[in-house]
């Protein structure tokens, strides 16, 4: 990463939460290649902290803290870091996310609610506690992490879908709540990102997980995390100043299909 050629985000100060990995550090490294200072909170401190050293080693300003973005004390104390250490605040990238797979009837109310406050708790509590630091910015931008999995259903993710749809939602009502006061609010709705969510998920069949996910997409692949990186900067940036309440999707093409087979194979030949 070189900070030389930082641009759009020069003299802005981001917040990344659940910046330790995946989507949250390519993210951050951007914002700070770009010229932002960044706050980075992970549940992990340790990847949180790692993150942080490699911006600072190419040159760039950023910090860590270890937050749980579902804890209002934890997400007040990371906006707080940033305005004690860079003086300001601009964006905020709310981007915590967990999925717990099983049939409905399986799901346990603990894994469900956990799943929501993760998912879409953490959402509500970064939108409502950077509101006042960035109203007395005089505005600035927040981006949520969706999925495509909250404009569609997916069998044994109703928690994750529910979150994820809620997540959508929430972004349009902050959109509309907070355009007055200058604060612009979206989110992007990524399809299968090539991220340790992966392992997470399928453990010792993370590779065929693969294979089924980048068939899955028309693009024949799965997404890189730098290019759901490049869609935040994107929302987050003056080049969308006229844009708030969208649910940008990054997705290679799945939800382009309907899902209905090859008409072409059944057709009759004219």
């Amino acid at each position: 990463m070189d900070t030389r050629d930082a641009g759009r985000f020069a003299g802005k100060v981001a917040v990344v939460t659940a910046g330790g990995a995946g989507i949250g550090a390519a993210t951050a490294a951007r914002f700070a290649r770009e010229g932002a200072a960044v706050v980075i909170g992970d549940i992990s401190g340790r990847r949180a902290a790692a993150v942080a050293e490699e911006i600072r080693v190419a040159g760039g300003r950023a910090v860590s803290i270890k937050m749980d973005a579902a804890s209002a004390a934890d997400v007040q104390g990371t906006l707080d870091l940033a305005i004690e250490t860079f003086g300001r605040l601009d964006v905020v990238f709310n981007n915590a996310g967990l999925a717990d797979p099983a049939l409905i009837e399986d799901t346990s109310v603990e894994s469900w609610k956990r799943v929501l406050d993760v998912c879409l708790t953490s959402t509500f509590l970064g939108i409502k506690l950077a509101v006042p630091p960035l109203r007395r910015a005089g505005g600035g931008a927040i981006v949520n992490t969706a999925s495509i999995s909250g404009l569609g259903g997916d069998i044994g993710m109703a928690s994750y879908n529910a979150a994820k749809a809620g997540v959508i939602n929430l972004t349009r009502a902050a959109a509309v709540e907070y355009a007055s006061a200058g604060i612009r609010v979206s989110c992007v709705c990524p399809g299968a990102i090539d991220t340790r969510a992966t392992e997470l998920l399928a453990s010792q069949r993370a590779d065929e997980l693969r294979r089924a996910h980048a068939d899955a997409h028309p693009l024949g692949r799965l997404g890189r995390a730098d290019e759901v990186a490049h869609a935040v900067l994107f929302l987050a940036s003056g080049e969308a100043s006229f844009i708030t309440g969208a649910a940008l999707v990054v997705d290679g093409g799945v939800t382009a299909k309907t899902g209905l087979p090859n008409m072409l194979a059944f057709a009759e030949r004219r």
